[in-house]
């Protein structure tokens, strides 16, 4: 069995987050999904996030037919859920990384294979958030 795991904080569901989902799931046999913290979104993205609490967005990521697991981390990166779960495959946006930088960034295991999601357009929570907030 392939375990997939891709992380971040899905505050906002929107396509992007959809289309790193899908990708990821179609990699492997088994999508193990980690979300941010309320705690850490508050620290990694600051005052009023997140907008969806833990539990919201971890229902929500559990109710897609390609999500098969959803954990919820309390710290800033994710090397230690990475190391607990033990996936084959860690997925992440293209984000303009090599495999070496995110494998340093977030302390991953070197026999974790990292794969990136094609980039797909500038979809983001940030960026909904300011269109709203615009209206």
């Amino acid at each position: 069995m392939v375990v997939v795991f891709t992380n971040g904080c899905f505050d906002i569901l929107h396509r992007g987050h959809l289309e790193v989902l899908k990708f990821a799931k179609s990699l492997g046999d088994k999508l193990i999904v980690g979300i941010n913290s309320d705690k850490t979104i508050k620290m990694l993205k600051g005052e009023g996030r997140p907008i969806n609490s833990q539990e919201d967005r971890k229902a929500l990521l559990e109710s897609l037919r390609f999500v098969d697991e959803v954990v919820i981390f309390d710290e800033l990166r994710a090397g230690n859920i990475v190391k607990k779960i033990k996936p084959n495959i860690v997925v992440k946006g293209a984000e303009g990384y090599t495999p070496e930088e995110v494998r340093k960034i977030d302390g991953l295991p070197e026999d974790v294979e990292i794969r990136f999601c094609p980039h797909l357009g500038d979809y983001s929570t940030t960026n909904i958030i300011k269109k709203i907030s615009k209206k």
